[in-house]
């Protein structure tokens, strides 16, 4: 999609479609409406009289050929509730434009600016990028003829605030970065074996300019990562360890933050095997180490002045004759014992195995991420990511980047007394603590191999994939969390 501002008199300004916004209650006089010509208003307060136009959120009317205006189409996209409206609404209205006007065979739009400010310039150009995007790969008819080739940032001839354009090349690189996650999420398990995701991720790292490693089945076992093995013995195919370095010039020595994303790129549950019913699913097991790639490349291009580390243990979790079974004892790359209850209890042990591998590599903070229970899911749903964490500042501090982003992510408990439920009798810890509190007792787990070290955990297993498409936003992988922590390091960098 090619972006860019245009400065044309909006009256004068040609093209498919132009694109304003309105606010419930008065649609026809509020939000970007407003810059639109006399006799454009004029007409849509007849529609607004008649009860065709509300404002109403995401509503979209369109006008053929509207008057006072050169280009073909108007569409007023409605932003509800002025006291509502918000950086994330403004990306639903816009994302709501994208998929509605392509839908309709509009391949160019141009979209009126209000102030101009580069928070808004940067999440419109995330949203329609966002929204541009299908899960559609392996359709022999695709919606390749329903995309978007041009969106236009009208500036009705005002001149543009600084940093304006600066903000567009963020979106782009944001929007284009989760994209780059959604198409690793979405990828068939046999066509994303852990080989092909360290292949995707050492092209990435070429691509932007990042220090990279993959290490192998040999290095894996020379290194004494015996809970990652564990899981990664079951399969034939090879397990993977990517490691990627980000290390600007002029950054602190410290925080070196370490990313760590769960890569099992297909999870049948191992001997614990799961149903049938919806395991195809399991595909997406990979989605934190894939937003963690995301995040990697999207920061190669944005160059703050931070260190980053991430790293990817990557495996197929499969019930093969050397699988590891219930009853086994492992023993981790930290030393401490591990019981193993559940053999799909296995994410919290390819992480457990990468913090400290992290901690030795010199990482001063850990932020993991991963799909790793479904009792999140019922405790929050589809919609937020739980967050958990020892260290209250660095939750915090991924909270607020997560509103700055406009992700939902919802701080869950973390507390000594659940400690109880994972203990062993056999070992210093068992794999599981059992139904109740599940989210939090896989969370503390991980916690365990953090020791003191500032560490947070984001269990993105409901918010990895969307079942149901939105008016701004395509069904499949959703890229979630690539934001929020992009938002995390920006703000961080001096």
């Amino acid at each position: 999609m090619k972006i860019e501002f245009r400065h044309e008199a909006l009256p004068q300004l040609a093209g498919s479609a132009l694109v304003a916004y309105a606010f419930e209650g008065s649609p026809a006089s509020s939000g970007t409406v407003e810059r639109l010509p006399p006799d454009t208003r004029g007409f849509l307060e007849e529609l607004q009289a008649g009860g065709e136009l509300t404002g109403k959120a995401l509503e979209c009317t369109v006008i053929h050929l509207p008057v006072g205006l050169a280009a073909s189409k108007l569409l007023v996209v409605g932003a509800g509730k002025r006291e509502k409206f918000s950086g994330e609404q403004l990306r639903q209205v816009a994302g709501t434009a994208v998929r509605y006007l392509r839908a309709r065979g509009v391949h160019d739009l141009a979209w009126v600016l209000g102030g101009a400010e580069p928070g808004s310039i940067a999440a419109i150009v995330e949203a329609a990028l966002l929204a541009d995007y299908d899960a559609d790969r392996y359709r022999t008819e695709r919606n390749a003829e329903k995309r978007i080739d041009g969106l236009g940032l009208a500036t009705g001839g005002d001149p543009l605030p600084a940093g304006a354009e600066a903000a567009l090349e963020q979106g782009r690189i944001i929007a284009e970065a989760q994209n780059f996650t959604r198409d690793l999420v979405n990828e068939p398990a046999n066509q994303m074996t852990p080989t092909i995701l360290a292949a995707r991720a050492e092209a990435m790292a070429l691509r932007c300019g990042l220090d990279w490693q993959v290490l192998g089945p040999a290095e894996i076992q020379g290194m004494r990562m015996g809970a990652f093995w564990a899981v990664a013995q079951g399969s034939e195919e090879p397990a993977r360890l990517i490691v990627l370095r980000y290390t600007p010039e002029g950054a602190p020595a410290e925080p070196v933050i370490g990313l760590i994303g769960k890569g099992i790129t297909f999870d049948t549950g191992g001997i614990s095997i799961k149903p049938a019913e919806n395991m195809h699913e399991m595909k997406t097991d990979m989605a934190g180490g894939a937003t963690m790639l995301g995040v990697m490349q999207a920061i190669a291009q944005l160059k703050p002045r931070v260190r980053v580390m991430a790293l990817i243990p990557a495996a197929e979790n499969m019930p093969g004759g050397k699988a590891y079974k219930p009853g086994d004892v492992i023993t981790s790359m930290s030393g401490k014992t591990i019981e193993i209850l559940n053999t799909d209890a296995e994410g919290r042990l390819v992480l457990a195995d990468a913090l400290t591998y992290a901690q030795q590599l010199g990482c001063t903070v850990l932020i993991d991420a991963a799909t790793l229970t479904g009792a999140v899911t019922v405790a929050l749903g589809n919609i937020t990511t739980g967050v958990f964490g020892w260290n209250k500042e660095w939750v915090n501090r991924v909270l607020a980047a997560a509103k700055a982003a406009g992700e939902k992510m919802w701080e869950l408990p973390v507390d000594d007394d659940y400690r109880d439920l994972y203990k062993s009798a056999i070992a210093d810890l068992a794999n599981t603590g059992g139904r109740h509190g599940g989210a939090i007792t896989a969370a503390m787990f991980i916690g365990e191999f953090a020791g003191d070290t500032p560490w947070v955990h984001l269990d993105i297993a409901g918010t990895r994939w969307a079942n149901e498409e939105k008016p701004y936003r395509a069904k499949g992988p959703t890229g979630h969390g690539v934001r929020t922590l992009v938002q995390l390091l920006t703000d961080l960098a001096p």
